[in-house]
């Protein structure tokens, strides 16, 4: 027998306020045609006034755990990836943690950006494997509304609020490809990109904040090259190939990017959860609040098999191949 880690629970939570694409009309030099043409993007969610990462991530977290049937003392870790925490420390998952009523297991941050989530997801795996814990509560939460440039048409219609979150929970599995939970990760990252996509502050070099900075067209060729690669690195491994594929379930930052990389694997789109003109780019909240929805509308199903691939700055990127 095999020990595998399974989703057993899925959940997510956007803020009450929608964006639509014409608002920005009105601050910069861009419109509604402008934005959807070059990322398919149409609306996105803003955090209110006051309204937190460690919030958003708590409400995801409680949808997760009610569609599992299980609470918050069934839990043994929770790791939250993201790039927007509420403070420089303690980590948002021990504020998580402590909003969900937990006063046992661990929690801890990971930031790797847009692939925060893949990386999270990833960790996850590992301690369940290694025996360390038994059910894992895996977040996505971002407010990058916080860290944009209002004057800089370029970033600032990409990205969205949100928070997503899964239960993964040890199984005994059969040991081959055929198995429910995480079967296969592959992750990378090159930090000779780092000046592609960046935020110009920081606590050490120069206690601010900072805004959001970005190269897109490197970006974008960087991400349609290095998604599907890993893609199909994670699915070798799996034992699986492309036309196995039930769900591609990717970063959700750009249609083209995502549209190519679906063309470089050799799936459908017919076959990809997009979520990317509700929510925008919500960096490591996309990939769980895509599974949440896809979940909800009835495609993602008990059995599925699943590649969710992503990238984001560092350069970092990577892939899980699950099945539902």
């Amino acid at each position: 027998m095999t020990l595998r880690a399974v989703a057993t629970g899925i959940g997510h939570y956007l803020p009450e306020r929608v964006v639509p694409n014409s608002e920005f009309e009105a601050q910069i030099d861009t419109s509604d045609e402008w934005i959807r043409a070059r990322t398919g993007i149409e609306r996105r969610h803003f955090a209110a006034e006051g309204e937190t990462t460690s919030q958003m991530a708590i409400k995801a977290c409680e949808a997760a755990l009610a569609h599992a049937g299980l609470s918050a003392a069934d839990v043994d870790g929770v790791i939250v990836a993201t790039s927007t925490p509420d403070l420089t420390f303690p980590s948002t998952a021990t504020m998580v943690q402590h909003g969900l009523g937990m006063t046992q297991g661990f929690a801890f941050d990971v930031q790797a950006v847009c692939a925060g989530f893949i990386y999270a997801l990833s960790t996850a795996n590992a301690y369940i494997l290694s025996g360390q814990a038994k059910r894992i509560l895996v977040i996505g939460a971002e407010t990058f509304s916080r860290i944009l440039d209002w004057e800089d048409r370029g970033t600032c219609v990409l990205f969205g609020d949100g928070a997503g979150a899964v239960l993964l929970c040890a199984e005994e599995s059969a040991g081959a490809a055929t198995d429910r939970g995480v079967l296969a990760v592959d992750l990378h990252s090159d930090g000779q990109f780092r000046d592609l996509l960046y935020v110009d502050g920081g606590v050490s070099q120069t206690q601010t904040t900072g805004h959001l900075r970005m190269e897109g067209r490197e970006v974008f060729r960087h991400a349609v090259e290095k998604l599907a690669e890993t893609a199909h690195a994670a699915l070798a491994r799996s034992g699986n190939a492309a036309q196995d594929v039930d769900w591609i379930v990717p970063h959700q930052a750009n249609l083209r990017i995502i549209t190519r990389t679906a063309q470089k694997m050799g799936v459908d789109m017919d076959r990809v959860i997009v979520t990317v003109q509700d929510h925008g780019n919500t960096s490591a909240a996309s990939i769980p609040l895509a599974l949440s929805v896809g979940v909800a509308r009835g495609q993602i199903k008990k059995g599925d098999l699943l590649v969710t691939e992503a990238i984001g700055g560092g350069l970092a990127w990577g892939a899980v191949v699950l099945r539902w």
